[in-house]
C-alpha cells in the first residue's frame, strides 16, 4: 500500500467518524435535553449507536476487510472496554466536578475516540486483512 490509499483511508474513516459523530451528539442531545436521563446514561447510548454506525461503514468501505466479523467486532468491543470507562470518568470529571460545557467536554472525547480508534482498527483489528472484499478486488 502506498501513501496516497493510506491517506485515502483516513479520509474515508474521518468522514465516517463525523457521521458517527453527528448521530452521538444529536442521540446525545434527544436523551440529555428532551428525555432528561441522567448525564452518563445519555453519553454512553450515544456512544455506542455511534460505534455500531462506525465500525459497520468502516468495515466495508474503510478497511475494505474480510476479517472475521466476529473477531474484529470483539476486538473493537476490548478497546471499548478500555475507552467507554475512561471517556465516561472523564466527562463525569470535568462536566459534572469541574463545570465544563458538557457538549465541549463530549466533543474532546469524540477526538480522541477518532485519533485512537483509527490506529487500533487499521492495525489490530484489521491489520494485515485490509482491502481484501470485493468492493477492493474490483478497485486493484
Amino acid at each position: 500500500m502506498n501513501n496516497k490509499t493510506e491517506l485515502l483511508r483516513s479520509l474515508k474513516f474521518l468522514l465516517f467518524s463525523i457521521s458517527a459523530g453527528l448521530i452521538q451528539m444529536g442521540s446525545f442531545a434527544l436523551m440529555n435535553e428532551l428525555l432528561h436521563l441522567p448525564y452518563w446514561l445519555s453519553y454512553l447510548v450515544a456512544l455506542v449507536l455511534s460505534v455500531l454506525w462506525n465500525f459497520t461503514l468502516n468495515r466495508q468501505y474503510t478497511f475494505k476487510s474480510t476479517a472475521n466479523i466476529g473477531r474484529a467486532m470483539t476486538l473493537v468491543f476490548c478497546y471499548y472496554l478500555v475507552f467507554t470507562p475512561l471517556s465516561t470518568m472523564l466527562e463525569h470529571q470535568l462536566a459534572g466536578v469541574q463545570g465544563w460545557d458538557e457538549y465541549l467536554v463530549t466533543f474532546l472525547n469524540m477526538v480522541i475516540n477518532f485519533v485512537t480508534e483509527f490506529l487500533f482498527q487499521r492495525f489490530v483489528v484489521y491489520g494485515k486483512n485490509v482491502d481484501t472484499n470485493a468492493r477492493a478486488q474490483k478497485q486493484a
